[in-house]
């Protein structure tokens, strides 16, 4: 995907597929192999890590607001704007969103304390012991909580059913070229 590039400065990663946090010292060469939902996978001499959108500067590329809240559009319902923030988290292994993955198994929209909404999802992963579960589960919260309408938002992993590749939606599919 790129070509390799020195990190400018010491970042926080996340090894995959361990999910052990490390840091990426500064002049350490990396390639960027994936850029999908705002996180970087990065494979250097260390492996292959994820690098947060907020480090992203370091590796030569934009830094986005995480904090920026997005406010309501006409015409889309809250409901269709959570399921479009779930599309925005990735499996730093696999160039398909969970929703596609069928990762995601329930979201429902209730009302908070404040008024707002409190978004409930329950996902699972594709297996058990993945190490970047709390990571994913972490990414798809943190997209959920930038509607501007959510006050509050738990994702929860589940792992009943077993997720299988039947579960992949045929975007998925065709993105994995399976199809």
């Amino acid at each position: 995907m790129s070509d390799e590039i020195k990190v400018s400065r010491e970042i926080s990663a996340v090894r995959i597929p361990s999910g052990e946090k490390f840091a990426i010292p500064e002049n350490t060469e990396v390639m960027i192999t994936q850029s999908l939902g705002g996180s970087y996978t990065v494979v250097g001499a260390f492996g292959m890590a994820r690098v947060n959108a907020e480090d992203a500067d370091a590796i030569g590329q934009e830094v986005a607001n995480k904090d920026h809240k997005i406010a309501a559009e006409e015409g889309k319902s809250l409901e269709d704007r959570v399921w479009e923030q779930l599309r925005m988290v990735y499996d730093p292994e696999i160039p398909v969103n969970i929703v596609d993955l069928g990762l995601v198994y329930q979201m429902d929209l209730k009302e908070a304390e404040d008024g707002k909404k409190r978004v409930e999802v329950q996902m699972t992963l594709t297996a058990p012991g993945c190490g970047m579960g709390p990571t994913i589960q972490a990414d798809a919260q943190n997209r959920v909580m930038q509607l501007d309408e959510v006050t509050e938002a738990e994702v929860e992993l589940v792992w009943e059913p077993a997720w299988d590749q039947g579960m992949i939606s045929e975007v998925g599919k065709m993105k994995l070229g399976m199809m």
